[in-house]
């Protein structure tokens, strides 16, 4: 969204002027207009540093998301319009979401439907959010799907809370490893140089070896900064590229541990969000289409393309699946087959849905208390590297003098 300054007349002819946020100049006027304000003046607010940083601050996040969800179809359920609804909602929320809720309200006062207001803000509401609240415009069951789609980001972002909480611990002990190593290399060791120096003393080979990488971190400190920045710049660069994501991917998804946990969470959304679209009435093969835009990884993403192109052409969905066994595992497809069977595709779904997440979490589990010792010996070792190389010296001039 972006924001403008306007200078208007309001209802009693008196000069206002003021901020309003919306997609474009347009849209702006149009807002103005409906609060009953005639523009005399509307141009772009250009954003100054705190601008920028209380933007970042005060952005939508999925919480505000899911809980205009739950509201809108508590609201709608209680036969309340969709726009008394959104005046209710524009009330309640906070500011960053109050102004998206009033273009939104805008729009459907306008003639608008609610799925077209929604397509406007595309970094706050997915094509599966906007698709299956026009699934529900359509079949007039609008509070049902917003409650199922409130229920689905509840758990999706219950599960993500799970995966990131779990990696917290392991994140922070080798940051703080890297910390301590860059003190030790950079203050400690210059030190202790100084006193072997004077001392004239016989250095073992560990010594040397910290000696050399201290004097090199402490004189080329620029050019491995350097390098790093660059290093990741090229990557970024490599990972633009459809042969370098797809590398990249492949390598996420065959990495010991991490890459049948990032693989299970890629299928855990995957299942559910196509659940949800089978379960709401939309089309097979748009579900298909608009899943592979949830999907991260462009390995499983390219193997949902041929999928929905097998499924056009009039192949069984089973089938489809289980064509690709480099990206969906045999369960998959089996279940999918059973789905199309009886009729109970959404149902199938969610079960196989569920079990992946449960496979995750103890994916998740394992992952997380190999990497506790993994790390653990790791710091031994580079404690006792430090230890040997810093004491040995000092045991050596002691015995000498």
């Amino acid at each position: 969204m972006k924001k403008f300054r306007y200078k208007a007349k309001d209802t009693n002819g008196k000069t206002v002027m003021g901020f309003v946020e919306a997609a474009s100049d347009m849209a702006a006027a149009k807002l103005l207009r409906n609060r009953g304000f005639i523009v005399i003046d509307l141009k772009p607010s250009y954003e100054n540093l705190f601008s920028i940083f209380s933007r970042f601050t005060k952005r939508v996040t999925s919480g505000d998301v899911t809980n205009f969800t739950r509201q809108m179809s508590t609201m709608i359920n209680a036969g309340l319009p969709i726009t008394e609804s959104l005046v209710i909602l524009r009330t309640q929320s906070k500011p960053s979401f109050s102004s998206l809720v009033t273009q939104i309200l805008a729009d459907v006062e306008g003639g608008e439907s609610l799925s077209n207001s929604l397509s406007k803000f595309p970094k706050v509401f997915s094509p599966t959010y906007i698709a299956l609240v026009k699934a529900g415009e359509t079949g007039g069951v609008l509070d049902k799907i917003l409650l199922r789609l409130a229920d689905n980001m509840e758990r999706s972002q219950e599960f993500k809370g799970k995966v990131k909480s779990a990696l917290v611990y392991p994140i922070i002990i080798v940051i703080g490893m890297l910390v301590v190593s860059a003190i030790m290399m950079i203050f400690v060791i210059p030190r202790m140089t100084d006193l072997y120096t004077q001392f004239d003393a016989e250095l073992p080979f560990t010594t040397k070896i910290l000696i050399s990488t201290s004097n090199f971190s402490q004189k080329f400190w620029p050019l491995i900064l350097l390098s790093v920045v660059v290093g990741i710049f090229l990557i970024k660069a490599y990972a633009k590229t459809k042969s370098g994501r797809n590398k990249i991917d492949s390598l996420l998804l065959n990495i010991p541990l991490i890459g049948s946990l990032n693989r299970q969470v890629i299928l855990t959304e995957l299942t559910r969000t196509l659940s949800l679209m089978v379960g709401s009435g939309v089309a097979i093969l748009d579900g298909l289409k608009i899943t592979r835009d949830v999907i991260r990884n462009s390995v499983i993403a390219e193997a949902m393309d041929d999928v929905s192109l097998n499924v056009a052409k009039g192949f069984p969905i089973a089938y489809s699946f289980a064509k690709h066994a480099e990206a969906f595992p045999f369960i998959l497809p089996q279940m999918i087959a059973v789905g199309e069977e009886t009729g109970k595709m959404d149902e199938v779904l969610s079960k196989v849905s569920h079990v992946f997440e449960t496979e995750s979490e103890q994916k998740l589990k394992a992952l997380t208390a190999a990497i506790e010792p993994i790390i653990m010996i790791f710091l031994g070792i580079g404690v006792g590297f430090l230890v040997i190389s810093v004491i040995m010296p000092i045991y050596n001039l002691t015995t000498t003098l």
